[in-house]
């Protein structure tokens, strides 16, 4: 068995957990407590131990990351999942203050390769952590495997993966936006558990992690290249998955620093018991962005029912669009400027968005970040940003904060 050092792949790992919502009081209990916690894990080039025995070679690698974080939130009560409220973005305070994660939790990645047959054999199976919980004292041992899949595939025929990993649809949002490096938006009641939302929920809907079988081409002319599969489907309080599963798909393009990609998915939702309010999440993307020299931009827009605003379907059958739009540039060799913009919003002003959703309308989040890179795998970032959150009966909440800390890819 041999040891040695290598540049790593692009990894990346998540998660998402619902509350449920039922009853108008549930609703108001949702909305003032944990409502979803969300997280995500990329690895960009690392410097991971590789293994080789026999035919098989085995990398392990990994990320840690910590930030302190400072919230202060004001204006309105705003029901559903409004990220700049006192409840969530505060966590039930005018004021607070964590040090734990950030979009990223920390992560132990495991990725092995090989070659059979002329067949090329691959997979990864991810365990996360997080650094934040509400007790000095308590255990912090919960543990999250969100990657455990293999693929197969050749260069001319393409890659089947098979296993759990993350959706197709708006992968491309998350892998782009600054704030996977930071917090962006530092919603402290899913930081302490688990980590801040980065735009999920204010700029795009997390592309959430399945059970899948997927398939992706190899380079077609001109740089196209098509992935598309099926995904076990989910179930979002109060409604439930039945025998259809999701789909997902995408088509992009890539040369000369850009990248270009439409995106698409859908599943059937049914109310839980045969209660009705049926539903179908219909959705799709559309985006680009451009790294070269100094500049670097990204744009990318989701539109569709059910789309929901934090993971799929959480706001029922309500029209849903989501926009980010972000700009950067590289001061000097180790130090970048970023700024962008997010929104999500729910179209739909109606009696069912009333009942189920509190009338909610809209999280926007702004955030401006420094990122310096003190060595090729440790980053130090601070960010400062505001959020707003709305209703459609005219409430307001909004929410600044800020993030200073750092993140090391092994």
């Amino acid at each position: 068995m041999q040891c040695s050092s290598k540049s790593k792949e692009k990894m990346l790992a998540g998660s998402a957990k619902r509350a449920g919502i039922g009853s108008r009081a549930l609703l108001q209990w949702r909305s003032a407590a944990l409502a979803i916690a969300v997280s995500a894990l990329l690895a960009t080039p690392a410097y991971a131990v590789e293994l080789t025995s026999g035919d098989w070679t085995v990398d392990v690698g990994g990320i840690v990351n910590a930030y302190y974080t400072a919230t202060s939130c004001s204006g309105d009560a705003v029901g559903g999942p409004a990220l700049a409220g006192k409840a969530l973005g505060c966590s039930g305070e005018n004021h607070k203050t964590t040090i734990g994660n950030g979009l990223l939790p920390s992560g132990l990645i495991t990725k092995f390769k090989t070659v059979q047959d002329g067949i090329e054999i691959g997979g990864t199976i991810g365990i996360m952590v997080h650094a934040a919980t509400d007790s000095g004292i308590a255990a912090n041992s919960a543990v999250d495997v969100r990657q455990a899949f293999f693929t197969i595939g050749t260069a001319e025929a393409g890659t089947l993966k098979i296993g759990r990993d993350y959706g197709i649809f708006g992968a491309n949002a998350i892998l782009g936006d600054m704030t996977l490096l930071g917090a962006g938006a530092p919603v402290q009641a899913t930081q302490r558990g688990r980590v801040t939302l980065g735009h999920i929920g204010a700029g795009y809907t997390y592309l959430d992690h399945y059970g899948q079988l997927t398939y992706t081409s190899p380079v077609l002319g001109g740089g196209f290249t098509f992935s598309g599969g099926v995904m076990s489907p989910v179930d979002t309080a109060p409604f439930v998955s039945k025998a259809y599963p999701q789909f997902q798909g995408q088509l992009a393009w890539a040369g000369n620093g850009f990248k270009a990609w439409v995106g698409v998915k859908s599943q059937k939702f049914y109310g839980a018991g045969g209660s009705g309010g049926n539903f179908t999440e219909t959705a799709g993307e559309i985006g680009a962005s451009y790294s070269g020299g100094p500049f670097g931009f990204l744009v990318n827009y989701q539109e569709g029912t059910g789309i929901g605003i934090l993971s799929d379907g959480d706001q029922g059958d309500v029209k849903g669009r989501n926009y980010l739009v972000q700009g950067s540039y590289n001061l000097t060799e180790k130090l970048k400027f970023g700024l962008n913009y997010g929104e999500s919003r729910t179209k739909d002003d109606n009696h069912y968005n009333y009942l189920l959703n509190s009338s909610f309308k809209s999280n926007a989040n702004a955030t401006g970040g420094l990122y310096y890179k003190l060595t090729k795998s440790v980053t130090l970032v601070g960010e400062f940003g505001r959020t707003e959150s709305k209703d459609y009966l005219g409430n307001t909440a909004k929410m600044w904060g800020g993030s200073l800390g750092g993140i090391v890819f092994f």
